[in-house]
């Protein structure tokens, strides 16, 4: 008996748990300062490492970020019936997500370069969210979930704050609004909703696990149990609804855009080399594929492209070329002497 008194894993309390991620009670003001100090440093870290394209200034704003808290007190405010807690962390989420968001504005104004998904790999890497960042959040999210409930692995909190990134998608918001990229900029903006609500539903999944809606007092009867579960099914299948379909759709029109664009690729690249052009990329916006081309700046026909794309299935309304001229200017004295 000893033995498994000993191998059975040593659970927080009620107080802990609410003391860690709700905004209550007599620390609440230091609480409150604490968050919103780091949220603003981690957010200019975020935009500055965005803006710079440095993945390992992004993982240092992940890291510092606040953001897990008030998403995961609305966890637990609804798994404990808490409406004030609810509300004090759903204004809170809002806010600073809404802050992320300016800052991340205010840092694309002082940059001269637009900062896009096309120039930057930060950007390109959070406006096309799909099924597979669902998985992924909802793996983390059951982490940070457990991480709570559990004291034996409470150090695996900054693994979540990397693996859940939350401040970075909204910088990208913020820097895609100001570039005028507003498509790019919702597509950011639902890997933000898609985290938070795998945060939500897989902490209120664990927290049914664990047991912990019985830690709140007093106890409920039999209707309000029903009523409780109830609503949480309800918000569960909301949340569901709300981040699968549009990460669905994503997901197909992401497939479908590789699909055409490995098509396009090869027939564009054989024209390419006929004419005396060089394909340098293939990329699609707004449903249309952009092959971009450098070559010595005669202008090549591209009947034959269309031909060949249409041989191939592909309609070439759908297509637009790119064509950069390339000039070579030698220096120095053979140069010089050439000349004369």
């Amino acid at each position: 008996m000893s033995e498994t008194a000993q191998t059975k894993p040593q659970l927080n309390d009620l107080s802990y748990m609410r003391d860690a991620v709700l905004f209550d009670g007599p620390q609440a003001p230091h609480k409150l300062s604490r968050f919103w100090l780091l949220l603003i440093l981690s957010s200019i870290i975020a935009a500055a490492g965005v803006v710079a394209d440095s993945t390992a200034t992004v993982i240092g704003a992940m890291i510092v970020a606040p953001l897990m808290l008030p998403i995961q007190g609305t966890m637990l405010a609804t798994v404990l019936g808490d409406r004030d807690g609810l509300i004090r962390s759903l204004l809170l989420l809002v806010a600073g997500a809404a802050t992320a968001v300016g800052i991340g504005f205010a840092v694309g104004l002082v940059v001269v370069n637009e900062v896009v998904a096309s120039n930057n790999s930060q950007v390109a890497g959070r406006v096309s969210p799909g099924l597979i960042d669902l998985l992924a959040a909802l793996a983390t999210g059951v982490v940070g979930s457990i991480a709570l409930v559990r004291r034996d692995i409470a150090d695996t909190l900054p693994g979540v704050a990397i693996a859940i990134s939350l401040v970075p998608p909204l910088s990208v918001v913020g820097l895609t609004l100001q570039s005028g990229a507003p498509d790019e900029s919702l597509g950011a903006l639902l890997l933000f909703l898609t985290n938070v609500a795998a945060i939500i539903g897989t902490g209120i999944v664990v927290m049914a696990v664990y047991g912990a809606g019985r830690l709140a007092a007093p106890p409920a009867d039999h209707r309000q149990v029903a009523r409780k579960r109830r609503h949480t099914a309800i918000a569960l299948t909301l949340m569901g609804i709300v981040v699968i379909v549009p990460l669905t759709i994503t997901s197909v029109q992401t497939a479908q855009n590789v699909t055409r664009e490995s098509a396009v690729h090869g027939v564009a690249e054989t024209w390419g080399s006929d004419v005396g052009w060089t394909l340098t990329t293939v990329t699609s916006s707004n449903g249309v594929v952009i092959a971009k081309f450098e070559g010595d700046g005669s202008t090549p026909d591209t009947a034959t492209l269309e031909s060949a794309l249409r041989d191939a299935g592909i309609d070439p309304s759908q297509v637009e070329i790119e064509l950069k001229p390339t000039f070579t200017v030698k220096l120095g004295p053979a140069a010089d002497s050439s000349g004369e």
